[in-house]
């Protein structure tokens, strides 16, 4: 394998131990799915709160593990056996090239298990030794806003030592709520979809032609397996349509892409069906802003 990426998740701690265990299931499987869609090697493995996901391609990996619901944060890590002489020597090795002359640094240090020394006393050794290896350089510790942050994460008898966190969308996994079908016509229906799926909601996605373009861009990116049912621009009420795709999914409900003073009138044409619109309270600048940070992340 090309390298070992810590895979974090939040919400899924904070559940019940069955509830628990159920979407961490569930979030490994999705995770298998989205490598496998995109044929790169994998071998995932778990402790309490932590995946370490084993990658045959490391950017390729980070980049499809920042797409899953349920990832709060992804790093490349380098695994070395909880021994203080082996820490230290392994951090010093790969800090080296990033320590440029004049930069300021810091230690963060987080353990898991019985040890012979504190979280506190870790950073503090570690940063001592950074500091006499590497005195012709002129560092310096910053604890607020350092030029390079060096990680150390001892959980157990094994250590990760990793350089900097990138954010995943966090939510739930796919599959662990309902099942929906958004109307994807714009950023406003594509933003409203993703927030529904990033609440664990499989979600079918009826487009027509101005929302083409998002679905395969972006949202298919975070759900390679989404039903797509493309509609024709010509079509002057989409409702028949929905109803047939939300019949035909077993939907629980309709996300719609609405505005406050829309509202009313959806919720009278769609009588007993379950309307969701995540997106109603945004102004279309708010929408266009939290459209391109989930485009971003689409990579």
């Amino acid at each position: 394998m090309a390298g070992l990426v810590l895979v974090r998740y939040g919400e899924l701690a904070l559940k019940s131990p069955p509830v628990r265990r159920e979407f961490e299931t569930t979030l490994r499987r999705n995770i298998v799915q989205q490598f496998l869609h995109a044929g790169i090697e994998l071998r995932l493995r778990s402790d309490r709160g932590h995946l370490y996901a084993e990658v045959g391609d490391v950017d390729r990996g980070v980049r499809v593990l920042r797409r899953i619901f349920g990832v709060t944060s992804v790093s490349v890590a380098h695994e070395v056996a909880t021994d203080r002489a082996v820490l230290r020597e392994r951090l010093l090795e790969l800090a080296e090239p990033k320590l440029v002359a004049g930069a300021s640094f810091a230690v963060r240090a987080r353990r898991t298990g019985s040890h012979p020394f504190t979280s506190q006393e870790l950073a503090r050794d570690l940063g001592s030794d950074v500091l006499e290896r590497f005195a012709d350089r002129g560092l310096r510790v910053e604890l607020g806003r350092p030029d390079v942050e060096l990680f150390v994460e001892v959980r157990g008898p094994r250590s990760y030592l990793y350089f900097d966190r990138n954010g995943g969308p966090g939510g739930l996994p796919l599959g662990v709520a309902g099942r929906l079908v958004a109307l994807v016509d714009g950023e406003r229906g594509a933003l409203g979809a993703y927030l529904m799926m990033k609440r664990g909601c499989r979600t079918a996605l009826a487009v027509p032609p101005s929302g083409g373009g998002l679905v395969r861009s972006v949202l298919l990116r975070f759900d390679p397996s989404a039903p797509v049912t493309e509609l024709e621009a010509a079509e002057v009420d989409w409702t028949p349509r929905l109803e047939a795709i939300a019949q035909a999914v077993r939907a629980d409900g309709v996300v719609l892409p609405l505005q406050v003073d829309e509202y009313p009138a959806a919720r009278a044409a769609w009588g007993e069906v379950v309307l969701f619109s995540p997106t109603v309270g945004l102004s279309d600048d708010e929408v266009r802003v939290r459209w391109a940070e989930v485009a971003g992340l689409a990579g």
